[in-house]
């Protein structure tokens, strides 16, 4: 078996935190051409260039050990993956190419009227290391708005998938489906030569990226909307907003809502099982959308993505035994039942968050009473 680390840090923590300077130097050096692929047919060849020296001066270096505890919990602790576009600290939280939340926050574009960031701005951000324009923003826009709508036989699929089918089921088959649209697999077929590859999964990661809420908010229609159309896209809508008409919703509060937690649930290193797992699959030249649809399904554990609904069943829960109004003294007793219970019901989110709506809001007793939740990374990595 081939052991492949399972977190590393190594690549993003050379570039460390970026100071103020740092940060006007990205933001006014960024590229003035508008076309995504036309950028990057001018940064790979100097990337590949610099991957080739820094290999060359440093291939035979060790940068680690390995230990039977890492083999036994999961590779965790290797140093096994080169991952430039995020890194993920115990104590500080994540950055994308260097910036924190609050930097992002404040220098991606932003919707006309809107106070949080465009996912968009944060793809080009992670892509190419530049911070966008409010122009590359916009076209990124208008292009996956151009690139949304469904093959009828994947729309067919969702439609007659049985209410009891779990979502990320739907999502993942969907999206193994729409490997019928894939330019890579086509142009692999037909020899394309290996240094033009990076050209058609480009095309595929944007077809694809440009689908998924197409995708999704036709799932989430099906099961609990009646199956009520998601309409059509916007081209002179953000990617955000386009997703929240499609489910449903037009709250502007909403729709900042969702740029914003799209945003920041952008990347997540390249360690966790998700994105492992398209990293691996792709390796194999597999499609994008094969690969993606892999990386959905260990996503939908309840170790990784599936903590989501697993927080939402237990609050409801615990609504359910307790009620609206709940005490300390309650609370504190049905908290220490699910942790003596022996089951995995672990959550956390970034601090940021909470600062803006509650300033005054004390750090949760136990994080500090529980040995297990005392650990720093226990919010971020669960498992032997």
């Amino acid at each position: 078996m081939t052991l492949l680390a399972a977190g590393s840090r190594a690549a993003a923590r050379l570039r460390g935190p970026k100071n103020a300077l740092c940060v006007l130097f990205a933001a006014r050096h960024a590229s003035a051409a508008t076309n995504l692929k036309d950028v990057l047919a001018s940064m790979i060849p100097k990337e590949q260039a610099k991957i080739k020296s820094f290999r060359q001066q440093h291939g035979s270096t060790a940068i680690g050990q390995i230990t039977v505890d890492m083999v036994y919990g999961g590779m965790r602790g290797m140093k096994g993956l080169i991952y430039e576009t995020s890194v993920l600290d115990p104590d500080e939280g994540i950055r994308f190419r260097g910036y924190s939340i609050p930097e992002c926050q404040k220098l991606l574009p932003k919707a006309a009227g809107g106070e949080e960031p465009l996912p968009e701005g944060l793809f080009w951000l992670l892509v190419t290391g530049d911070v966008p324009t409010q122009e590359q923003v916009s076209w990124l826009s208008r292009e996956w708005a151009r690139r949304a709508a469904l093959p009828s036989h994947v729309v067919t699929m969702l439609d007659n998938f049985p209410t009891n089918l779990h979502p990320m089921s739907q999502l993942s088959a969907a999206i193994t489906a729409l490997n019928s649209e894939s330019k890579f697999a086509r142009a692999y077929a037909e020899g394309i030569h290996r240094v033009k590859y990076w050209e058609f999964v480009y095309e595929d990661a944007m077809d694809l990226i440009a689908k998924l809420p197409c995708v999704a908010a036709k799932i989430y229609r099906n099961l609990y909307r009646e199956g009520s159309s998601i309409g059509a896209i916007d081209p002179n809508l953000d990617w955000s907003h386009n997703f929240t008409n499609m489910l449903g919703y037009t709250d502007p509060q909403f729709i900042e809502l969702m740029r914003l937690y799209l945003t920041i649930h952008s990347d997540h290193e390249g360690g966790n099982v998700s994105a492992h797992t398209s990293h691996l699959v792709g390796s194999a030249l597999s499609d994008p959308y094969l690969a993606f649809a892999a990386a959905m399904n260990g996503l939908a554990g309840p170790l990784h993505g599936l903590a989501n609904q697993e927080v939402l069943l237990w609050l409801t829960n615990l609504q359910k035994e307790l009620g609206q109004e709940v005490s300390d003294e309650k609370l504190r007793e049905f908290i220490w039942n699910t942790l003596n219970s022996g089951r995995v019901t672990w959550f956390g989110v970034w601090g940021g968050l909470g600062v803006q709506p509650h300033p005054g809001s004390p750090l949760p007793w136990v994080l500090n009473e529980d040995q297990e939740a005392a650990h720093p990374w226990k919010m971020l990595f669960i498992g032997p």
